[in-house]
């Protein structure tokens, strides 16, 4: 009686030790924390609760071209970690079989956040979302059902849908769910600008990243509003109509004439890496950036309100109010391994 009193004890020390074990592994993938002081997530977790398996599975998603018509082009390959999960190679993205899009690739990142996506706002969920790079003819130029097909003849697939959804059969749900599960963990809040408003020990703007964010309060904040850095609201920047696409935003969505020339505030998270800017990317420096928005914007109709007045820097103040831009790199979520390439 006594050595089985042992032995189920032994037995339920090892399954408590085990389960221990399991519960951090998972809470090293897994845990999504919000930030002290930043507003409640949009995105409803309880429809799709985050578990290492279903993080693991979106994450080999996003990185496999199998996603693509002739596996040549993955979500990846648009959204590098390195660069903010945006795409730096090219003003406009490109797809499948060298095709070129008619916007810049948007980063990844506080996706959960987020109401609309898309530089227009044309698509209502992150859950949605990737149907439109799969399908879309200049990028993926796939079919949900071929892509099905796809992951249905890959062992590999079969045995990580089970595990994160208890069946090897992917569907068009548990797939979706599943990149979701990997995309709306990136989140990026640890820059040197979060440590100074932590006031993290040893961390302080210097003199001219000071300068630099009065320059950005005065002048950015009523649309890039921290800690998010966008308000997630479509606008009229002033932005010259393009040439060669004639885009002219949300109107096309909305048709409502008011939209016209709106497109996406972008968040300014990592905006150091995120180059090149606009949606269509005809700026590679921040510098051309500010000099836009002090000396080359359309005054129109629907030019948004917040930048009716003139905005006026000398060249200092340009370089302060970059100093500061700067600040918002996150080198630990650039870096992550978290979210890098799986390995296996």
């Amino acid at each position: 009686m006594k050595n089985s009193l042992i032995i189920v004890v032994v037995l339920l020390l090892s399954i408590s030790f085990f389960s221990l074990r399991k519960a951090e592994k998972q809470t090293a993938y897994t845990d999504f924390v919000i930030p002290k002081g930043w507003p409640k997530p949009v995105y409803d977790f309880k429809n799709n609760k985050l578990t290492e398996e279903g993080f693991e599975l979106g994450r080999s998603l996003f990185y496999d071209p199998l996603l693509s018509r002739d596996s040549t082009i993955s979500c990846a390959s648009c959204h590098l970690q390195y660069t903010g999960f945006a795409h730096t190679d090219h003003a406009l993205s490109h797809g499948i079989d060298g095709k070129i899009g008619t916007r810049n690739a948007m980063p990844i990142v506080n996706l959960a956040w987020t109401k609309l996506f898309h530089w227009d706002g044309g698509v209502t969920s992150l859950e949605v979302q990737p149907i439109n790079p799969i399908t879309n003819p200049l990028e993926m130029d796939n079919t949900l059902p071929n892509v099905l097909t796809k992951l249905k003849q890959s062992l590999k697939y079969k045995k990580m849908f089970y595990r994160a959804f208890g069946d090897s059969i992917p569907t068009t749900k548990t797939l979706l769910k599943a990149i979701t599960q990997f995309t709306v963990a990136l989140e990026s809040s640890n820059s040197k600008f979060d440590k100074v408003m932590r006031h993290e020990k040893g961390v302080f703007f210097t003199e001219q990243e000071g300068n630099g964010f009065e320059l950005f309060k005065k002048n950015c904040a009523s649309c890039h509003r921290d800690p998010l850095f966008t308000n997630d609201r479509f606008a009229d920047n002033g932005l010259p109509l393009d040439t060669d696409y004639k885009d002219y935003g949300r109107v096309v969505i909305t048709q409502n004439e008011k939209d016209s020339f709106n497109f996406r505030v972008p968040t300014l998270r990592n905006i150091e890496k995120t180059f090149p800017y606009m949606h269509d990317g005809r700026f590679t420096k921040l510098r051309e950036v500010i000099s836009f928005y002090t000396d080359g914007k359309v005054n129109r109709r629907t030019l948004a309100k917040e930048l009716k007045k003139p905005i006026r820097m000398d060249e200092k103040e340009k370089k302060d109010l970059i100093a500061f831009l700067l600040t918002l790199t996150d080198t630990e979520f650039l870096y992550n391994p978290k979210f890098a390439y799986p390995k296996s």
